[in-house]
């Protein structure tokens, strides 16, 4: 029989309270953007998508059983269960490097970080499967340069780290920073390493791993590496302050602006010597983490970048400020600092559920129905099972009155709002939706439309777009015969319209679009 420690003990707990209050969000709140897309991952599942690499669709089908329970509780729940893993492995890690009570302290900060409890914790992102094999590598690498193991058993260690790195790579692509912190870590201080054919195998193994993300894109002409490398090429563009801030800002909110500035501190005395480490351990963590950090924020000095991809350098950072904690209130588990960053974690989590689901601050003052909803970035998460219960009414209405045929789709122009109309109109009213627009519009959907057998003329047609991103349809009068608004319906909140869908009517396809791959 297993014994914990006392300490242990705390640990699974906070990971079961953890898990029950992420899980609980997973399943009241309707998907966000992004999530929902990659749902798409999971229906029609490849070697590699146009975005990503294919790790995410095959965890959402796992947790689904191949979609078989398709609500959104199930398909976040990979999340769910990642997070709690992650949890441990920080514990784990920070034990490792210098105590329990580091441990804790660090599953603490982990469970306070925005990133790891919100948007790696409880969306279904590809940093769902990400953050899971970035701790997990950074876990056996922690072991691979350890002087308490003998050199044969570090080989064997990165053996495995180079399975999970793969893997990683697979979820998505920034993950070979790891390697990059491996290879600037044998260079500067193990180059023994260089003699050891584990090494040459390791590299091998992770490559191996990410093949059908290498096949598909020689398949598809490498247009995800191509897509991916216009979003940071910055060769001839002028300095961006702006993007900088806005990148350096993002950073700092995702991942809890107490952390942060205890991570800063940590790092300080760490630099200054204040913080008993072993060299190799903070050697091993600072190169797979700070390339990363800079490299991006170098980026949003010329290119809008995202502040999340950076923030698995930020998860595994954790573990310095854990320490630090550790050895300045020695006879604390739960200092003031902990506190405080629980605290701002629970505070964004309980006033972000509020306003997604109730519209806790009016953020929008818009005027005209064509905009409502406008600035309120919480109703991306709202009102889609509203609208499905709406638009089935008319649906319904429309055949009865024969005004459109059994077989009617539903088309879109850009990869979201497809994906949300897709989930919450197209799925459980057994219509198929397609999609018009260039590669970049609609990303997967290209692939998506051949999938479903592609457009035939003479069809007829439903476009839906709403008030807070309203793009009404643009040059589709060339493809059908007569487009025409059919209706408004209004979407509530607590009582009050907060957005409204326009359904547009399509009628006599009479061109086909032109396929995109």
């Amino acid at each position: 029989m297993i014994k914990f420690t006392k300490i242990e003990k705390y640990a699974l707990l906070l990971i079961l309270i953890s898990a029950v209050i992420r899980g609980f969000v997973a399943g009241v709140i309707e998907f966000g953007n992004d999530e929902v897309y990659y749902w798409t991952y999971a229906l029609y599942p490849d070697w590699s998508h146009f975005d990503h690499p294919p790790m995410i669709g095959w965890v959402i089908q796992f947790f689904t059983l191949d979609l078989l329970l398709d609500s959104e509780f199930f398909i976040r729940l990979g999340s769910v269960v990642f997070g709690s893993i992650n949890t441990w492995l920080i514990f784990l890690i920070a034990k490792k490097i210098y105590n329990e009570r580091a441990g804790l302290i660090a599953a603490l900060l982990y469970t306070s970080s925005i990133y790891c409890f919100v948007i790696a914790g409880i969306f279904i992102l590809p940093d769902t499967p990400q953050s899971l094999f970035w701790m997990l590598s950074i876990y056996l690498l922690i072991n691979v340069v350890s002087d308490k193991n003998s050199f044969s058993k570090q080989k064997n260690y990165l053996l495995l780290a180079a399975v999970a790195i793969g893997l990683g790579m697979l979820s998505k692509y920034t993950t070979v920073f790891i390697w990059l912190g491996f290879g600037l870590y044998v260079l500067v201080f193990s180059r023994k390493w260089f003699k050891s054919w584990q090494l040459y195998v390791s590299v091998l193994i992770s490559l191996t791993l990410i093949l059908p993300i290498l096949l598909w894109n020689i398949q598809n002409e490498f247009i995800s590496f191509t897509f991916h490398s216009e979003r940071v090429d910055a060769s001839g563009s002028s300095i961006r302050f702006d993007y900088f801030f806005r990148e350096l800002f993002g950073q700092i909110v995702y991942n809890n602006l107490v952390l942060f500035v205890l991570t800063i501190i940590a790092l300080v005395a760490l630099f200054k010597k204040k913080i008993s480490i072993a060299k190799e351990y903070s050697q091993i963590l600072l190169l797979t983490t700070l390339p990363l950090i800079f490299l991006f924020l170098g980026f949003a000095l010329f290119r809008s970048t995202l502040p999340h991809w950076t923030s698995p350098a930020y998860m595994i950072l954790l573990i310095f400020p854990a320490i630090y904690l550790s050895q300045k209130f020695q006879t604390k588990l739960f200092s003031w600092p902990v506190k405080l960053a629980v605290g701002l974690l629970l505070l964004t989590l309980t006033f972000g559920i509020l306003q997604i689901q109730f519209g806790l601050f009016n953020l929008d003052n818009s005027k005209s129905e064509e905009e409502k909803g406008k600035s309120d970035f919480s109703l991306d998460m709202y009102g889609w099972k509203q609208l499905e219960n709406s638009f089935e009414d008319l649906l319904l209405e429309d055949l009865r009155n024969e005004l459109v045929s059994e077989n009617i789709v539903l088309i879109s122009q850009k990869w979201f709002p497809s994906a949300h109309l897709d989930y919450y109109i197209a799925r459980p009213l057994g219509m198929k939706l397609l999609t018009i627009g260039s590669l970049d519009q609609i990303h997967k959907y290209a692939w998506v439309n051949e999938k479903r057998g592609g457009f035939k003329l003479d069809m007829d047609a439903y476009y839906i777009t709403t008030s807070h991103f309203n793009k009404k349809p643009k040059d589709l009068d060339k493809y059908f015969s007569t487009i025409h608004l059919h209706k408004n319906i209004p979407i509530y909140r607590s009582g009050k319209i907060v957005k409204y869908a326009f359904v547009y009517l399509l009628k006599d396809l009479k061109q086909i679009p032109p396929n995109q791959i």
